[in-house]
């Protein structure tokens, strides 16, 4: 600033310094020996135009210092309110932390007073009184349980899959009633990869290894429960061995399973690690091995708690690298959610990821001569991916770092889009022609002989075996009764007999 105020105070000086110029220039030529070849009115002009060139850069100057300014204020401005959401972020992961932490320290305190006051399970096993029977609601599976049935118990769960929250809520109490609970899930799992005849799976083998990994689930809360010394007795050693057993049998066959298995739901990975888990037999498997059937079970909800549970949460970093290289972007912000790896793995980048490449057009659909169906099939991809996207954001609450305001337009666009390409092809579908009431079509007349000839035997139809209608005996032009009156020939004068034949005669009348 002090330089432009020098400079304004120098300009403002040349008036002054002019006159004082033109008083030496009159002085001199006074005493001019010699003609001189300029005049003081040329002298006089090219200082005005300097002058009122050096104002105009002067102003110029003086706007772009006061632009800059402007902008030095906006910059300042935006990067005061982003540190403020960064420090509000800041915060409200520092108070999820410290609900976290809380609520850890909660629970233990609460078992260290069950431990305490001795308020835990009894540790003899002891079986279900009749009175905690009858406050089952369930209390078939006590019983189950008692006869060591695990047909039987496969059998109740399937037949009551409408009161499964609650059956899954009673098994843990009813296995107390079992002599073995261990055994007893292990003998559940017999049967688990019977396949079907075809080798496809069906619904009931799909039904039957959920309800196997359900059971284990339940030993599992049951084993949480009990002390150290109750485990021991529940899982012993026979038990352990058997599950060993089970796990070496089916560990060859999960080689056979892509990453991609079943998209990330796969029964037979999930039901192995639960079985590991469940049975504390994880130190015989290689921690490797068991990282690498994660991403087959990435969209399964107990995902997380098994790979806590087994000691894989170091794994997660590479097997969330696994899942994006395979395109599996939401399993990879919900691993990223549930280990707090968000700093790492940005979920809005990897969201935004997974929508350019659902709009990549493979180069096999590029083609010039595409099929409807294959333009349809992009279509329904992006839609697919941008309602996972929306649900993904509802979800982990990330509405403020991603509106789904643009996503939901985008969904309304492509839908209406949709409909209108489907309004289109049915209109274009040639509609068939609708069969006369008494199921016989009426040829045309023909002009010539030889156009009667090609069609002589080409006016026996297909529909004249057609059944009833509602407008079969409505509004009838031509029909009739063969006992009462004679029916009305048509205009193609064909014949007509009483077996609803029809045929053409070949001659003209």
């Amino acid at each position: 600033m002090e330089d432009v105020k020098s400079v304004a105070t120098l300009l403002e000086s040349t008036t002054f310094k002019m006159q004082q110029l033109q008083r030496a220039f009159a002085e001199l030529e006074s005493h001019r020996a010699v003609t001189l070849g300029l005049k003081w009115k040329q002298i006089e002009d090219h200082f005005h135009g300097l002058e009122k060139s050096l104002k105009r850069r002067f102003t110029v100057l003086e706007d772009q210092e006061k632009e800059f300014e402007t902008k030095t204020t906006q910059s300042q401005q935006i990067l005061e309110r982003r540190q403020a959401a960064v420090m509000a972020k800041e915060a409200a992961s520092l108070e999820r932390l410290q609900e976290k932490r809380d609520a850890a320290v909660a629970s233990i305190a609460v078992a260290l007073a069950k431990r305490t006051n001795g308020i835990t399970q009894p540790d003899d096993m002891k079986k279900l009184s009749d009175s905690d029977v009858k406050a089952l609601s369930n209390p078939q599976l006590a019983k189950l349980c008692e006869e060591n049935d695990a047909q039987g118990l496969h059998k109740f769960i399937s037949d009551n899959r409408k009161n499964l929250a609650s059956i899954k809520e009673e098994i843990p109490i009813a296995l107390k009633a079992a002599a073995d609970p261990g055994g007893l899930v292990l003998d559940s799992l017999n049967g688990f990869y019977v396949s079907s005849e075809d080798g496809k799976k069906d619904s009931n083998l799909l039904g039957q290894r959920r309800t196997c990994i359900m059971l284990m689930e339940c030993l599992s809360i049951l084993l949480t429960n009990l002390r150290d010394e109750s485990v021991s007795k529940v899982i012993s050693k026979d038990v352990k061995d058997r599950a060993k057993v089970i796990a070496e049998e089916w560990k060859p066959k999960l080689d056979g399973l892509d990453v991609d298995a079943n998209n990330g739901n796969s029964l037979e990975a999930h039901a192995f690690l639960q079985l590991v888990a469940t049975f504390g037999i994880d130190s015989d498997f290689v921690r490797e091995d068991l990282s690498k059937l994660i991403p087959m079970v990435s969209r399964r909800r107990q995902t997380a708690d098994l790979c806590r549970f087994l000691g894989l949460s170091e794994k997660i970093p590479s097997v969330i690298d696994v899942l994006l290289n395979n395109g599996r972007y939401i399993d990879a912000v919900n691993l990223a959610f549930s280990f707090e790896l968000t700093q790492r793995f940005s979920p809005v980048s990897l969201l935004k990821s997974y929508l350019t490449e659902s709009r990549r057009v493979p180069s096999v659909i590029k083609s010039p001569n595409l099929s409807p169906n294959a333009q349809n099939d992009v279509s329904e991809r992006e839609l697919f991916a941008l309602k996972a996207v929306i649900k993904c954001i509802e979800d982990h609450k990330l509405e403020d770092e991603y509106p789904p305001g643009p996503l939901q337009k985008r969904i309304l666009h492509l839908e209406k889009a949709k409909a209108d390409k489907k309004r289109a092809t049915e209109v274009s579908k040639p509609q068939p022609k609708r069969p006369r009431a008494n199921g016989i079509s009426i040829a045309p007349r023909h002009t010539n002989i030889a156009a009667a000839d090609k069609s002589f035997y080409g006016r026996m139809t297909d529909n004249r075996y057609a059944p009833p209608t509602q407008y079969m005996y409505e509004n009838r032009p031509y029909a009739y009764n063969m006992a009462t009156a004679p029916y009305n020939m048509p205009p193609n004068r064909a014949h007509f007999f009483p077996t609803a034949y029809q045929y053409q005669a070949p001659y003209l009348h």
